[in-house]
């Protein structure tokens, strides 16, 4: 295996004079003097307790793979230093740093396991039983907080899982299993505020509604019982909800009286800020998560550097249990394999020929995968239109609601098999690279998903919203949130069958009948996809069914442990490995863009220009939902004049949606930039060691042209005692310093532009 070298001082065998010379560098010599260690920590840990405030995390600052104690301000050498003093004012830093800065810190100590166990022990409350009293008690609410988030920071969530499909399959079907991770925490979130200002409010005073009975069928098609219940619009009142009285006594000093309060809680308003609320503060976390992964994903440092790290420096000495020990083993291989793939891997050098021939395969195999995408989007399209003429046509009302999950299997069947047609297309193609392969299948799969959700869109606000009585339907509203309901089930059916059937079965049919040892490989592309499209359906369907976030945690929780079952069952690691360290950044992209995007402009199309149902709903008799913000506002300002420019914000902000894009891609910018800052801070420290190193090797020149200089006959004399493999290292390095002095010159000002 042939390495790109990185090191410029690397590219030739170098005498051991040389090499003791190297490794004397500045860059290198850290870790080695636990005096110059702990000042060194002992100021970075001061300048975050001082500017913790203004400042981001120290998670944000990755360290250089050759982190230099030089250059830092207030950091003395060795003699002189008073240890002990340093030792105990560096633990009261990190005892009043967050407890995610101090562990990040405490990682990146190079200091023993032993020092660092002590220095953990002392620093963390949750570890001694006396620090509740000497860490939490003087430091207030400050320190309770960080005592209960210490604690917090055991309670992971499917920790030790993920770690064991990262060591036996790698991160690439990690980064499926954490962006499902990320998803549950959005819909945690989603359903909280809904649950909390709309569905619990209306539980509380139900509304007047016939009950219909529940039969059994209503789990598949959402309708019958559940649309009397809380879980549709249809059900949700559009009057204010008022408790009768609450009595208070007023005491004073010449009377006793009794006083009347009334509470009130405008439904039809609570809903529509609940609404806009929740997708602002979707909207505000997804691109700084996006920001926070891009600077983290998309790091300068090759792969050589990063493998010697990984051999040499990544074993945790406070592992003991075995099983542990076994998974931090498989973990370490997979990454080692990883990064060898990376490597090994190079560009073939092809012919004219070849190139014309590649090309023509690339285009066919475009060209059928457009083409299988636009047949099915006309399908769904026209099927759609015949699906609902035929359920108008329908009597009797069970199998009419059984006629409507014709439309969610049809699609669901489309989005099960086209993908393996694609992924037929791309074993024609031969890609090299794996990351290349799962590109390409990401945005496949993405091209079909987004066509498809984009005719579904137009079939319910082009055809039913505004035609609503070609389905004799009285609620549209709940008719769409039913039709939601049933993709995301239907979705998550047919993923359940493509799991036993796709996965299982074939597992037991390619061994047995088959007598092949090979299982079937994890498809990340498909799989992450079908992520993002049932999150998708649960963003579109929140505004219709406010309990559809918590539909679809559980239809997450689920899949997690089958995925995870069925990985370690029926599946095996990629034939190639690679590190996938970019997917995550790329998943959250997909997620924000084109999924959350697309829902955000569907509900505001949907409150701002659709008319609401006239017979159910919190905004029956409007012109529009966004309508109940305005006769709101007009209200106050009728109430009190002084709130004219409640009035006037209202108008600019929310009336006029221009003002609140410019604002978001103000933000979005923004938040790029910070990612992008932190890439150029990551590339402005690989400057500054590169810049000690060629001072150092200046210095050493200098100090061996001084003992050869003949001044006199003791220099001549001194000169003659110096050894050939010193003069063989001066020359080498004189030569290899003359290379490196024009990019010491002009390195810093070509980065900064």
């Amino acid at each position: 295996m042939q390495e790109e070298r990185t090191e410029p001082l690397m590219d030739q065998q170098w005498s051991t004079a040389t090499l003791r010379v190297l490794s004397s560098m500045p860059s290198r010599t850290i870790g080695r003097s636990r005096g110059a260690i702990i000042s060194n920590y002992y100021n970075r840990t001061m300048q975050l307790r001082r500017r913790r405030q203004s400042r981001p995390s120290i998670r944000d600052f990755a360290p250089s793979s050759r982190p230099s104690i030089r250059g830092y301000g207030g950091v003395e050498t060795d003699a002189g230093v008073d240890d002990e003093r340093k030792w105990r004012q560096l633990v009261i830093n990190l005892q009043n740093l967050p407890v995610s800065d101090r562990v990040q810190m405490l990682r990146c100590m190079p200091l023993s396991v032993d020092e660092k166990r002590e220095i953990r022990y002392i620093t963390s409350p949750y570890l001694s039983p006396f620090c509740f009293f000497f860490f939490i008690l003087p430091n207030g609410y400050g320190g309770m907080v960080d005592y209960w988030l210490s604690l917090l920071s055991f309670l992971q969530l499917w920790q030790i899982a993920l770690k064991k499909v990262s060591g036996r399959f790698g991160t690439g079907v990690l980064s499926y299993f954490v962006f499902l991770k990320t998803l549950l925490l959005f819909n945690f979130f989603l359903s909280i505020v809904t649950g909390f200002f709309l569905v619990l409010p209306q539980a509380i005073y139900p509304a007047l509604s016939y009950a219909l009975k529940f039969q059994g069928l209503e789990l598949l098609t959402g309708g019958g019982y559940f649309t009397s219940t809380v879980m549709y619009y249809g059900y949700y009142t559009n009057s204010t909800l008022k408790k009768d009285c609450i009595w208070q006594q007023a005491i004073s000093q010449h009377s006793n009286q009794t006083a009347c309060h009334s509470l009130y809680y405008n439904m039809p308003l609570a809903y529509f800020f609940t609404i806009g609320f929740a997708f602002f503060i979707t909207g505000i976390i997804l691109v700084y998560t996006m920001s926070k992964s891009f600077g983290q994903s998309f790091r300068i440092d090759k792969s050589q550097g990063v493998l010697a790290m990984k051999v040499f420096a990544s074993w945790d000495f406070k592992v003991s249990k075995k099983s542990s020990i076994k998974m931090q083993c498989e973990n370490i291989s997979t990454q080692i394999k990883e990064l060898l793939s990376e490597l090994a891997l190079q560009q073939n050098t092809m012919g004219l020929l070849q190139k014309f021939g590649k090309s023509c395969v690339h285009l066919l195999a475009w060209t059928m995968c457009v083409g299988s995408t636009l047949a099915c989007v006309l399908a769904v399209f026209y099927f759609s239109d015949y699906i609902r003429a035929r359920v108008n046509d329908t009597a009797n009302p069970l199998v009419k609601e059984a006629g409507l999950l014709a439309l969610p299997v049809v699609v669901s069947t489309i989005n099960l098999l086209l993908p393996g047609f694609f992924n037929a297309v791309a074993w024609m193609e031969e890609y090299n690279s794996p990351s290349t392969s799962n590109y390409v299948s990401i945005f496949r799969n993405l091209m079909l998903k987004v066509s498809v959700l984009g005719v579904l869109c137009y079939h319910w606000l082009g055809r039913i919203a505004h035609d609503p009585t070609s389905l004799g339907l009285q609620c549209w509203e709940s008719f769409v949130g039913q039709e939601l309901y049933r993709f995301l089930l239907m979705d998550f059916i047919f993923t359940m069958l493509d799991t036993f059937f796709g996965e299982f079965l074939w597992r037991l049919f390619s061994q047995k009948a088959l007598k092949r040892k090979r299982k079937p490989v994890f498809d990340i592309a498909r799989h992450v996809l079908e992520l993002i499209y049932g999150q998708t359906l649960a963003w579109l369907g929140v505004l219709f069914i406010p309990v559809l976030p918590i539909v679809q945690i559980i239809k997450l929780l689920c899949m997690f442990y089958m995925k995870k079952a069925s990985l370690m069952m029926n599946c095996q690691a990629p034939r190639k490995p690679w590190r996938a360290c970019q997917m995550t950044t790329i998943f959250i992209t997909l997620l924000c863009f084109p999924s959350f995007l697309g829902a955000s402009v569907f509900v505001t199309y949907t409150m701002w220009t659709i008319k609401p149902s006239e017979s159910c709903g919190p905004f029956r008799g409007l012109n529009s939902m966004f309508q109940s913000g305005k006769r709101w506002v007009e209200e106050l300002e009728k109430g009190n004049p002084n709130l004219g420019w409640l009035v006037w914000a209202h108008t600019y902000l929310v009336e006029n949606p221009f003002f609140l894009f410019v604002g978001a891609v103000i933000y979005f910018h923004t938040q790029v930039l910070d990612g992008q800052r932190k890439i150029i801070s990551l590339l402005q420290e690989q400057i500054k060691n590169e810049g000690e190193d060629k001072k150092f090797l200046i210095t050493k020149l200098q100090f061996i042209h001084e003992q050869k200089r003949p001044l006199s006959s003791h220099r001549i004399r001194g000169a003659s005692e110096v050894k050939p493999e010193d003069s063989g290292t001066a020359s080498l390095l004189l030569k290899k310093m003359t290379s490196s002095l024009p990019s010491l010159i002009f390195t810093p000002w070509t980065s900064w532009h």
